[in-house]
């Protein structure tokens, strides 16, 4: 079996071998303390923050968007103690020129929504308007994209689902109502490290089928405190390379590690 293959097919097995461990019944609680030992109430998380991080390439549901060539990543988001909540993020891209769709070297991402808990279980529901900077190339659309989206987390997995409900996706014309897949799932291993596992698929509409594509990735996660966070880990896709690859480029979904450090700020 090709290393992709068994990446993908690792992932979906970790993840469905650890629905049997998170149905493990938990430890009773604690009794609680006596209230003169109450500890002090925590300081109020900051509604504001900013983020900057470097990505030896930036991958997304996948693809690489830079060529397997390292990306800088700039983020900032409010959240409201009410559970509403808006953000931008911006990262270096290289793929909107490579596949011949425009001079765009900029990806641009609005989102808001909503997050809140019913039941045990965690919700959010948004839209993101993914934007490409720069010009347009004669008989290509641009690629800017609008995708609604609504996730579910039940203690340490995540299924979320998102729609686009523009008329193209990623520059591919006559693509709405195309959607993506996303299971996700975190384990703590030790005090600041996480193993993250994820598995998605991608769906897009009147390609005939090769513009659609399952991905999958296996991620260690560090926490070093103080907002800097260092992840590292391998992405594979059985993405049809006809389809995805950039002419006189490299194949944008192939089986590869990366490594992304990011820092974010509170205020």
């Amino acid at each position: 079996m090709k290393l992709k293959q068994r990446l993908v097919a690792a992932a979906i097995s970790g993840l469905i071998a650890s629905v049997t461990f998170a149905q493990t019944a938990p430890a009773p609680a604690p009794e609680p303390a006596p209230a003169a030992a109450t500890a002090p109430a925590a300081e109020p998380v900051s509604p504001f923050s900013v983020n900057v991080g470097v990505a030896s390439s930036y991958i997304y549901r996948g693809l690489s968007q830079s060529d397997y060539k390292p990306a800088l990543q700039i983020g900032a988001d409010y959240v409201s103690p009410s559970g509403f909540y808006v953000g931008v993020w911006g990262s270096s891209i290289k793929w909107v020129k490579d596949f011949g769709i425009g001079t765009a070297n900029t990806e641009f991402d609005v989102y808001g929504g909503y997050k809140g808990e019913a039941a045990g279980i965690g919700y959010d529901v948004g839209v993101l308007q993914y934007i490409y900077n720069g010009s347009v190339n004669s008989g290509a659309i641009r690629a800017n994209t609008t995708e609604l989206y609504v996730a579910g987390t039940y203690q340490m997995f995540t299924l979320k689902y998102s729609h686009v409900v523009s008329n193209g996706t990623f520059g591919t014309a006559n693509t709405k109502n195309s959607g993506y897949f996303d299971l996700s799932a975190t384990f703590p291993i030790i005090d600041n490290l996480a193993l993250n596992a994820h598995v998605g698929h991608q769906i897009i509409k009147n390609t005939g089928g090769l513009g659609t594509y399952t991905d999958g990735k296996v991620e260690l996660a560090y926490d070093f405190g103080n907002g800097l966070g260092l992840s590292g880990g391998v992405t594979a896709t059985d993405a049809d390379k006809g389809f995805y690859t950039p002419a006189g480029k490299k194949f944008t979904g192939k089986t590869t590690p990366y490594l992304l450090l990011k820092y974010t700020k509170s205020f």
